[in-house]
């Protein structure tokens, strides 16, 4: 049987992904940033609007609401917590999702 889970980033890799997400960064492993908004229930609208994508890519982060501040950590749990291409690119949709509410 193939082993199906993605592979985890390289530093080089994950070098070039950093670059390409202003704002992001690496704590504990994971890939993370906090996103700021007016209140509580904007916070909570945010990630709920999220989640259909999230399902559709079977990627659950891990988000922490703080009020008006929600903190995504992005990693594979599946394969110990390490960086994917993915999570590069949940980053970058959760990204143009917030970009829109400036707009």
């Amino acid at each position: 049987m193939a082993d199906d889970k993605p592979p985890a980033l390289t530093t080089d890799e994950l070098d070039v992904a950093l670059q390409q997400l202003p704002g992001w960064g690496v704590d504990n492993g994971q890939l993370v940033k906090q996103f700021r908004f007016k209140d509580f229930v904007a916070s909570v609208n945010f990630v709920n609007r999220l989640v259909p994508y999230f399902e559709s890519k079977d990627h659950h982060p891990d988000i922490r609401i703080s009020y008006s501040r929600v903190t995504f950590e992005l990693s594979r749990h599946d394969i110990g917590r390490k960086i994917t291409a993915l999570d590069g690119e949940v980053a970058k949709h959760i990204e143009h999702e917030y970009s829109t509410l400036k707009g």
